[in-house]
């Protein structure tokens, strides 16, 4: 796994041992930022479940102002404070170490730009993580929020909850779902 493009371009990143993430392939991450590259320059990033820290360095390799990671798992923990240390982003990075709910519970921060999120496969987790951001002030009616999911996970309810999917991104294991505030 490594950085597709940015400052921090063809960085080799660590990804955690065993099989409790999925790290997202080159090529998925590379066809994503391709999609959202005019939106990443000077924004703020929020990384949910976010494994090694991969989605968040790719977007401060790409001039982000500053991405939040959010994980609980100890062994992701350690790797994305370790993939943060190697790309010297630790100025305008910050590691929650918790669960998702937790942390966006306690998370004070300006409106973010882009939160992405990839939370386990069909556990119907993006509907929880969805329902806590709807009342947030930090998710703001620009926010791009971008959810990787299998194929099979349906978001029709999103439009009771105020949200609109403005573009959905298939690949041959998984997509990519595109949601703001309607």
């Amino acid at each position: 796994m490594r950085i597709i493009s940015g400052n921090k371009r063809g960085m080799v990143l660590s990804t955690p041992e065993g099989l409790d993430t999925r790290p997202t392939s080159d090529r998925i991450k590379e066809t994503l930022f391709n999609m959202i590259a005019p939106d990443v320059y000077d924004c703020y990033f929020l990384d949910l479940f976010s494994g090694s820290g991969q989605m968040g360095i790719e977007a401060l390799s790409r001039g982000a102002r500053e991405a939040i990671f959010v994980e609980k798992d100890k062994k992701a923990l350690a790797c994305i404070e370790a993939n943060i240390s190697k790309a010297k982003l630790s100025d305008v990075s910050s590691v929650y170490k918790e669960d998702v709910f937790s942390a966006l519970n306690r998370l004070k921060h300006e409106v973010f730009d882009i939160i992405f999120m990839d939370p386990p496969y069909n556990k119907d987790i993006e509907k929880d993580v969805l329902s806590a951001l709807s009342n947030k002030s930090y998710v703001g009616e620009d926010t791009l929020i971008i959810v990787e999911a299998s194929l099979e996970t349906n978001l029709d309810y999103v439009s009771d909850m105020g949200y609109t999917i403005i573009k959905e991104k298939n690949y041959k294991t998984n997509k990519h779902i595109f949601i703001k505030k309607a």
